[in-house]
């Protein structure tokens, strides 16, 4: 039978005045995001199965996304010679994108300084062992994916100082790619693998970071300029620890999520080890709806389980106090995330 629009039924008798109403003015279900940061996978006695299995509700949304450091392969050749004491590539097997996507994840980020760890042959077999899965990926030179949410269509692209990997060093190229994905796309993620590592490196500081004589970027700078361009949401990693919550033009920059999984290949010591799922809803016009941190952990040999002690709920409301003042995103209650006080809209 042909279906008939609400204002039809309405004068047929057919549906109620309110109905009708509700019909014409029901907003669409917000998009839901859940995002973490580096996970560097190594091969596992019980392949893989406890990678995950301790966070798995909390990585739902319609989009769920994870920085995957290194390589899901057997061929290539390392990037580390065999007499190299501060050089670090990671492998594991193929059939670990099954896990990835088992635990929810519906896209991973290969802009970063691991992807080719195992050369070009390494990325090559890690693209073909997500795509055997039907897991997305992005992050290479010129790459933007498409996600369908329902009848809104999410961009993702991924961003990284390195040849690899679509440049966050060129802020003119980010710009553009990111207004072409704006053009195509109802709302758009924008992932970066940004800023120098480590525990003396939580804090967000203006201008460009360098790391064992690498340019890793000017995170400010570039979050800006890409939610200047149409960025709906921007999501960090790298550091390797947490880092604060920015408000900007209405949008959130996340600029660190820290270590997500490290099983014999991150350190899990200190701030190393206090990690968050954030999860984000955003409307089909990429305006805030809520969201909130999940608090995690990092145990031995480097797993996630969530936190009852809420660590880096503390932890990214301290950061993003002292790194952004008015501007922070404030973390309350359960880790809920709220606009700064001053925003009215």
């Amino acid at each position: 039978m042909r279906l008939l629009l609400p204002a039809v039924a309405l004068a047929l008798g057919l549906v109620p005045a309110s109905g009708a109403a509700s019909a014409r003015t029901q907003a669409p279900s917000p998009i839901s995001f859940a995002a973490v940061g580096d996970m560097a996978l190594a091969p596992s006695a019980d392949g893989g199965a406890s990678f995950f299995s301790r966070v798995r509700a909390a990585l739902t949304g319609d989009v769920v996304l994870g920085n995957l450091e290194g390589t899901l392969a057997t061929g290539g050749y390392s990037k580390c010679s065999a007499s190299s004491t501060n050089c670090f590539a990671f492998r594991a097997p193929p059939a670990y994108a099954a896990v990835l996507k088992r635990s929810g994840f519906t896209i991973v980020n290969l802009a970063n300084n691991h992807a080719l760890d195992y050369g070009p042959t390494g990325q090559a077999q890690t693209i073909a062992a997500l795509d055997h899965v039907g897991l997305r990926h992005t992050g290479r030179p010129g790459e933007i994916t498409y996600l369908r949410v329902g009848a809104a269509r999410v961009a993702i692209l991924g961003f990284a100082p390195y040849r690899w990997a679509q440049s966050l060093l060129d802020l003119p190229a980010a710009e553009r790619l990111v207004r072409k994905a704006s053009a195509h796309a109802d709302v758009v993620l924008v992932t970066m693998h940004a800023g120098a590592e480590g525990a003396s490196h939580e804090h967000v500081r203006p201008g460009t970071e360098t790391f064992l004589g690498e340019n890793r970027g000017n995170a400010i700078a570039f979050s800006h300029a890409v939610v200047r361009a149409g960025a709906d949401l921007v999501v960090g990693s790298g550091p390797h620890v947490l880092r604060g919550l920015e408000w900007y033009r209405g949008r959130l920059i996340a600029y660190s999520l820290g270590n997500f999984l490290g099983n014999g290949t991150l350190s899990i010591a200190g701030p190393g080890g206090i990690s968050a799922v954030l999860q984000v809803r955003l409307r089909r016009n990429g305006a805030w709806d809520g969201g909130r941190i999940v608090s995690v952990r990092l145990v031995s040999p480097g797993v996630p389980v969530l936190d009852q002690s809420a660590a880096a709920d503390a932890e990214v409301r301290s950061l993003s106090k002292e790194d952004f003042g008015r501007n922070a995103v404030r973390v309350g209650e359960n880790g809920r995330l709220l606009p700064p006080a001053w925003r009215t809209g």
